[in-house]
């Protein structure tokens, strides 16, 4: 069984690293890239309007990477006084690594489907909600926590751009070496690699490769495209993925 990982660098390195030294064949195809965001040098700002008890989310480890800077940049550190979430375990350890502060997040599965049925976040009337993220992204946290009573804002702190790839070269190298099983980690990254090989490679090896990713929704949209055997992580992380693939 020869893997590609498709998820961005380093995530993807790592990945692949880890299941080489279980004997494993894998590489690595990052789909996308990260870029700073466009509301990054507004986030000390938006941070000093948030007041005691208001909440704060982080819905990627990049989110982070792009931030951290900018709190140290400005001498400040992550108000105490903030109830902080995270989309799963890693972005919460990472939050917790960065500010020292306690940061809860959803131990099903790392989707928004599942943040936002957390117990505290059922009563957010009258609250501050700053959304650290990426650009464009699902609206559903928001959303909700809208319908809830609360005012959201977002940040963008990253931006995730495609990479281009030859599509007719890059079929023949991944058909050459096997890759018989696809590891993909967003919605955006499923269509992306969809729609990069030509028709003959899509029907005559990339469909029928097993596909892993990390939720129902994304399950749910692989069929669309055609895909049958797909395989749900429990969890978008690479401890996650690893136990998927083993």
């Amino acid at each position: 069984m020869t893997i590609l990982v498709t998820r961005p660098s380093p995530a993807a390195e790592e990945l692949v690293g880890r299941l080489r030294a279980l004997g494993q064949v894998a590489w690595s195809l990052p789909l996308i890239e990260f870029t700073p965001g466009r509301d990054l040098d507004r986030l000390p700002q938006l941070l000093s309007q948030l007041a005691a008890g208001d909440l704060l989310f982080i819905l990627s480890q990049h989110a982070i990477h792009y931030a951290q800077p900018i709190i140290r940049q400005h001498d400040l550190t992550w108000p105490a006084s903030l109830n902080y979430y995270a989309i799963g375990r890693t972005t919460a350890l990472l939050m917790h690594t960065a500010s020292g502060l306690p940061v809860e997040y959803p131990h099903q599965r790392e989707t928004s489907e599942v943040l936002i049925q957390l117990p505290a976040l059922m009563q957010v009337a009258g609250k501050r909600a700053l959304i650290l993220r990426g650009n464009g992204g699902r609206e559903l946290l928001a959303e909700t926590l809208t319908e809830r009573g609360a005012d959201v804002t977002f940040c963008e702190c990253y931006q995730r751009c495609a990479k281009v790839y030859d599509g007719l070269s890059e079929g023949r190298r991944w058909r050459d070496r096997g890759v018989g099983t696809l590891v993909v980690t967003s919605g955006e990254m499923l269509q992306q690699l969809y729609s990069l090989f030509p028709d003959i490679d899509r029907q005559e090896w990339l469909l029928r490769c097993r596909l892993v990713v990390v939720s129902e929704r994304l399950a749910t949209l692989a069929r669309e495209f055609g895909w049958q055997e797909i395989t749900v992580a429990d969890g978008a992380d690479n401890d996650a993925l690893l136990r998927a693939l083993q």
